[in-house]
């Protein structure tokens, strides 16, 4: 891979990271689904004039953004707004493990010795973190976090069906709308307090927001999706092995957030699990 080409790459767990961190911060302010209601809203009124209309599969979008946008972020980001963002991020790298296990379960793939010892060591990695007595006040937030990568794993598999139909920023920009209005209904009717949340919203609050609409999604999905297109998959993909340390070093930094030595093994643990995955050569049919 070219310089260039790595540098761009990088950018994608720098800004999704930071988006991470950031969130937490939104998450003082404002419900979770209205924040993700707000933050697609604005990805989706960025994109949309500029991909075409997916005419062919608009149904099939609209299950995907129920299931791996709304159910999936309602999920993870209730789940963060309970817990630190650097045990959150932890907790999230199971999508990998959850990709694999589910590509076995429903599609019979043979994953190969390397990517089921992955799988083994990354939830055993999770399973060393709940067993922290500092964590088990918190273990109802995990298993939210948790259910949310799972959730997400099934909305990738959704959407790969229908890969071939629409490109990655049409799929963005179109599930984004889509899901966006599916979280604002979903936030009326079980979250409370967003007129107060719309009012009384600081700078820092808005600021993030925008960030997470533009910045974490818009830009960084388009890095994404522009650079796996010029690259092997596993080229790139190593990469994002680089999020929950970028997301971390900003939990430290802008949070104040001091994850216990305990969470910081365990979490190696799961990042160790999830690089044999990525790294694996087998194939996985």
């Amino acid at each position: 891979m070219k310089i260039r080409e790595l540098l761009l790459a990088t950018f994608v767990p720098l800004s999704w990271g930071l988006g991470f961190t950031l969130s937490k911060l939104a998450l003082t302010e404002f419900p979770p689904l209205m924040l993700m209601s707000i933050r697609f809203f604005i990805a989706a009124g960025v994109l949309i004039w500029f991909v075409p209309f997916p005419r062919n599969c608009m149904k099939d979008l609209f299950w995907v953004a129920l299931v791996g946008s709304t159910i999936q972020y309602g999920l993870t980001f209730t789940g963060l707004s309970m817990i630190d963002a650097s045990l959150a991020i932890i907790v999230v790298h199971l999508e990998v493990p959850f990709g694999i296990l589910l590509a076995v379960l429903l599609f019979r793939e043979r994953p190969g010795i390397q990517r089921l010892l992955g799988m083994g060591i990354a939830f055993g990695g999770i399973v060393m973190i709940a067993g922290l007595p500092s964590v088990k006040g918190q273990l109802f937030a995990v298993a939210l976090t948790g259910s949310g990568a799972m959730i997400w794993a099934i909305g990738q598999i959704m959407y790969k069906r229908i890969s071939d139909r629409v490109t990655g920023l049409s799929a963005v920009a179109w599930i984004g709308l889509i899901a966006g209005g599916q979280m604002a209904l979903a936030s009326l009717l079980l979250e409370s307090g967003q007129l107060d949340a719309l009012l009384h919203a600081t700078r820092i609050g808005w600021g993030s927001v925008v960030y997470l609409g533009l910045i974490m999604t818009v830009l960084g999905y388009g890095v994404w999706y522009t650079v796996l297109a010029r690259n092997p998959v596993s080229h790139i993909m190593p990469v994002l092995l680089l999020l929950p340390i970028f997301t971390i070093a900003f939990s430290v930094i802008l949070l104040g957030e001091r994850p216990s030595l305990g969470v910081l093994a365990g979490g190696a643990v799961v990042l160790c699990g999830v690089a044999l995955i990525v790294f694996a050569r087998t194939p996985s049919t």
